[in-house]
């Protein structure tokens, strides 16, 4: 497989992101065509021939085509790249699996459980498409803004499939944008799952006051729940010391770009989960992800305290402040096994 078995390029998903990396790629010369839900926004990006709604006054490359037509676009495309909420991920799969050709490769940058089974993308994704597509997943630490400014940015690709995630890597890869990959396709789902949900606790700290000593306590404790539910799904340390273990998590908790961090900000001022989605505005994924990564790890017998006070927060009605002090005052352990 080379590059250009990849090129053109369809990426579903006209948010920020799937615009943000559509933006990046076809900076590369590469043939790049863009579709999502909303009409009336795709015509507006063809007039203007950018996303004003989510990446404002950035100008898309030449060979960035905005489309309308989802099939006509599926069956030109050589390799498909999917950007959607996880909570829509199993539909738009359902939807273009009739329309693939036979080994189109299909991609995507969302991160997060499938709702209705609480089971991770890539196996949704097999599912699915079954036997013949190559599949991969594009993680890391990468806010869309700053991809589609061109700033600098590393992130990783993951698959099972070698030649696949090689020459998605050498699309995507570009002067400021260092793509490195891997196999541990788990690895790279948990990191890019669970730290959702940390962030939001992170945020919720941080809007209680709380201060930067007890968040880098979150984010590090936070790390040590991820390893534990990695480690029981067979995935690599490696992976989870990597851009798509501790790298996304350290950007999520600690930039306000994360819309996470924004969502447990908001609960940590003092507004209802309600009031903070809607200040939000815009998917939230930690939201879906607490409740199956909880689930989760219930089932394996793992401890995830931060990730349980986060849910309870945020399902069960609890006060912000007591979780902090439910996570204060468990019982006291070693750190290490040493």
């Amino acid at each position: 497989m080379t590059n250009s078995v990849l090129i053109p390029t369809l990426v579903i998903g006209a948010g920020a992101w799937g615009s943000a990396l559509a933006i990046a790629m076809a900076r590369n010369g590469h043939e790049v065509l863009l579709w999502g839900r909303n009409t009336e926004h795709l015509k507006a990006m063809q007039q203007s021939h950018s996303n004003e709604r989510y990446l404002p006054n950035l100008p898309f490359p030449a060979s960035l085509e905005v489309v309308t037509d989802l099939e006509r676009a599926v069956q030109r495309a050589k390799h498909v790249l999917v950007s959607v909420p996880s909570d829509a991920f199993s539909g738009m799969l359902e939807t273009i699996r009739p329309m693939l050709k036979s080994g189109t490769p299909l991609s995507w940058a969302t991160k997060g459980l499938t709702p209705e089974t609480g089971r991770f993308l890539y196996d949704t994704a097999a599912d699915i498409l079954g036997e013949g597509h190559p599949l991969a997943i594009i993680s890391g630490p990468s806010f869309a803004m700053e991809v589609a400014k061109d700033l600098p940015t590393a992130m990783t690709v993951a698959s099972k499939d070698k030649a696949f995630f090689q020459n998605l890597a050498a699309a995507i890869h570009r002067p400021t944008l260092r793509v490195y990959t891997t196999s541990d396709v788990q690895g790279v789902q948990v990191g890019g799952t669970v730290k959702n949900v940390l962030a939001i606790g992170a945020g919720i700290s941080d809007g209680l006051g709380y201060g930067a000593n007890a968040r880098a306590a979150l984010i590090t404790r936070g790390m040590a729940e991820i390893l534990r539910l990695a480690a029981s799904l067979g995935a690599e340390t490696e992976t989870m010391i990597g851009l798509s273990g501790v790298g996304d998590l350290i950007l999520t908790c600690t930039d306000n770009q994360s819309r996470n961090r924004q969502l447990g900000l908001a609960i940590g001022r003092g507004l209802t989960v309600e009031q903070a989605v809607a200040e939000v505005g815009k998917t939230v994924e930690g939201m879906n992800a607490a409740r199956e990564v909880l689930m989760r790890a219930k089932q394996a017998g793992i401890e995830m305290p931060i990730v349980e006070q986060v849910y309870k927060i945020l399902f069960e009605g609890n006060d912000p402040r007591r979780a902090v002090q439910a996570l204060l005052c468990r019982e006291q352990k070693p750190e290490t096994s040493r």
